[in-house]
């Protein structure tokens, strides 16, 4: 008789864990790309975008000059100084230091929104669905560090880390999903070749 001890161990356990997280994030994309209660304002905001007059704009946004999509490039700057703010967020005597990365970070939203919307303009229907998600979380990022920086602003040290810790999970979610968007876009050109 053959017998099967499940495994129980921290590993397995941590494992399990991860594949029902996994599954669960997958389904709910996969939902959300085939949702089409937004599909109206979507075509709307798309054609409102595409219609700007950017002109010669239109292409260093895209990121044609580097020939990859300069979006990715540009939240660099959000990301890497929010992020550089938490960590110095626990180290004494750094609040000077965190406000300043806190509001560089706010002023790089601009550009890389700017970037991200025209290549979003350009998106088909099931990735422009979880791109808007993607803008969604962004909002509510570029929220919270506002909160953050005015708290900080105000010395309220305190108020203006829990803002960024709410910020920085905002931007954790916007970044899946701005990931998803650009994996499906990589899979799809090596799809059509």
């Amino acid at each position: 008789m053959n017998s099967h001890t499940p495994d129980t161990s921290p590993t397995a356990r941590q494992t399990a864990v991860l594949d029902t997280a996994s599954t669960w994030w997958l389904t709910t994309l996969d939902r959300l790309e085939r949702t089409t209660m937004a599909d109206p304002a979507i075509r709307v905001l798309q054609r409102g975008i595409r219609s700007l007059p950017l002109g010669r704009m239109r292409d260093p946004l895209h990121g044609r000059p580097l020939g990859h999509p300069v979006h990715p490039v540009l939240v660099q700057v959000p990301i890497g100084c929010w992020l550089s703010a938490s960590v110095l967020d626990v180290v004494p005597g750094a609040k000077h230091a965190t406000t300043t990365l806190t509001a560089v970070g706010l002023a790089g939203v601009a550009p890389a929104a700017m970037a991200g919307w025209v290549d979003w303009a350009d998106l088909p229907p099931e990735q422009a669905r979880v791109g808007l998600a993607h803008a969604v979380s962004n909002v509510a990022a570029v929220a919270c560090y506002t909160a953050s920086l005015t708290a900080r602003l105000r010395g309220r040290s305190a108020k203006g880390r829990l803002w960024s810790l709410g910020g920085l999970a905002a931007v954790a979610v916007s970044g899946a999903l701005g990931g998803h968007v650009a994996y499906r876009q990589a899979v799809g050109a090596h799809a059509t070749t």
